[in-house]
């Protein structure tokens, strides 16, 4: 008995693994150098991922959490109405804890958003205050 499946060489494992780990060091240099810049983007991604998910809650719901509910009913089943009849036991994140933002602060869920978007996810930059410039200037859902 024959068979027509094939492997990968040992060698061909090492090549890749090899460059694996070189476009590893090179993007962890360059986190390293520039910690702000990469906060920023870990920021930008989790606004994307709450957006996510927010989507899938709407799809789900037939609607978007509540500002009352705030962005804790991705994680958990909303106890404030209306409370969701098909809430997935997971919920919409792959934690049952919110995330903090890059500098430990909450993001903000704002239900309707400022610009006539049905929410906006805000993350207030470094300071942890509205507005600013650089590292301390806003990041919102609006803008990504």
């Amino acid at each position: 008995m024959t068979s027509d499946a094939r492997g990968f060489s040992l060698i061909e494992i090492l090549v890749v693994v090899l460059i694996i780990s070189i476009l590893a060091g090179v993007v962890g240099v360059s986190v390293y150098r520039h910690p702000a810049a990469a906060k920023k983007t870990a920021a930008r991604m989790m606004i994307q991922n709450f957006e996510s998910a927010l989507k899938i809650y709407k799809v789900e719901q037939d609607r978007f959490p509540t500002q009352e509910q705030g962005l804790e009913a991705l994680c958990v089943k909303p106890s404030a109405p209306p409370v969701p009849e098909n809430y997935p036991p997971e919920g919409y994140l792959d934690s049952r804890k919110l995330p903090l933002d890059p500098w430990g602060k909450p993001y903000v869920y704002l239900a309707p958003g400022r610009n006539q978007a049905p929410y906006e996810v805000i993350c207030y930059g470094a300071d942890g205050e509205e507005g600013g410039e650089g590292d301390d200037a806003d990041l919102s859902s609006d803008d990504i």
